[in-house]
């Protein structure tokens, strides 16, 4: 005969509610849902592990949020030939260029999590959720770090026949005639677009930006004469400052790069701190599973390390990155703890 469990807060003459017949049932209950999850849990790493296991099986599309010829779309093509040399599988670049990168990255935070859309982002990632009141999609959740790729430096230029001969003689000619100098930029948020607006604070002076859609229609305008100015990448005007058809005024590193030990720093021309890295790297849609990040990243990690690779990026003048996905992580955000400061104290907008 069982014994009966009474709850004492009911009447002395009141219906048992337990029993240890019943307590048992319960824990014997409680023991299957526990095995139950337990299960599925387990069933669920499997899936996943089996899921980095056989990714890729079909088309990988890496998103790059500019037009053709700039740094990022080449830092997408090597990425994508390296990884389709190491899978077997097709791995493409699709340029998609437009409102300061934002065209592009809003269409890979939609993507599916699933490791089939990547993209290629760096200094617009960082600066543009400090630069708009809004954005269609959130920078730190939306979008998950993979890899970073590399860091570049900005170099301030003019067309060779320019009558601009130096840093100083920018300063005094837009100060004797405010908003008439142009500078180029390949849209708003990128780092030409936020250097130079960096730069105009730092000089007092005043600027009109025209912006384009990438790097090469810039080069080509200023190197045509259409513009005054610009702050651009180092892979991007190097080639053209070697070959003669530009002039170096700045560059935005610390100190003198051996890829151009005759320009000067900016800082050393009297704006001390002033000092600008561009960073280029691989991000995913968030919730893409962390086995098919990690596989992505040990691929590109033994990429950036190959003898053809370090070769162009050493002709590029950039400097590889590499590391964790934590590690990239931890660069950007401590980039956009820079430039969070920097665009609110120098009152920097999308225009």
């Amino acid at each position: 005969m069982p014994t009966y469990l009474w709850d004492s807060t009911l009447a002395p003459d009141a219906m048992p509610i337990k029993t240890e017949t019943s307590m048992n049932a319960a824990k014997t209950l409680t023991r299957l849902l526990l095995a139950a999850a337990l299960g599925a849990a387990s069933l669920g790493a499997h899936a996943v592990t089996d899921a980095a296991a056989s990714y890729p099986d079909k088309l990988v599309k890496i998103i790059v949020p500019y037009t053709p010829g700039g740094f990022n779309d080449t830092l997408g093509r090597i990425f994508a030939r390296k990884l389709q040399e190491a899978w077997g599988q097709p791995v493409v670049v699709e340029n998609k260029a437009g409102a300061g990168t934002i065209v592009g990255t809003e269409m890979a935070a939609r993507a599916a999590p699933d490791g089939y859309t990547l993209l290629i982002q760096g200094f617009p990632f960082i600066v543009n959720s400090f630069l708009y009141d809004k954005l269609p999609y959130d920078t730190r959740k939306d979008l998950v770090p993979v890899v970073g790729g590399a860091q570049a430096r900005n170099l301030l230029v003019v067309r060779q026949a320019s009558p601009i001969t130096s840093l100083q003689d920018l300063v005094a000619r837009a100060k004797a005639a405010p908003g008439k100098l142009n500078y180029a930029s390949s849209g708003n948020g990128t780092s030409n677009h936020v250097t130079m607006e960096y730069f105009k604070v730092a000089t007092g002076t005043d600027l009109t930006q025209i912006p384009y859609k990438g790097s090469a229609p810039m080069v080509t305008d200023l190197l045509g004469g259409q513009v005054d100015v610009m702050f651009d990448n180092v892979p991007h005007v190097l080639p053209h400052v070697k070959a003669g058809k530009m002039r170096a005024l700045a560059i935005t590193s610390p100190k003198r790069s051996p890829l151009a030990p005759d320009v000067p720093t900016v800082a050393e021309q009297g704006y001390a701190d002033f000092e600008v890295s561009v960073p280029y790297g691989l991000f995913a849609p968030a919730g893409t599973p962390p086995a098919i990040i990690a596989k992505i990243n040990a691929e590109l990690n033994k990429a950036m390390q190959s003898e053809d690779v370090r070769k162009i990026y050493a002709d590029q003048g950039v400097e590889p990155l590499g590391g964790s996905p934590e590690d990239f992580k931890v660069f950007v955000e401590g980039e956009m703890a820079k430039w969070s400061k920097v665009i609110r104290q120098a009152n920097i907008r999308a225009q």
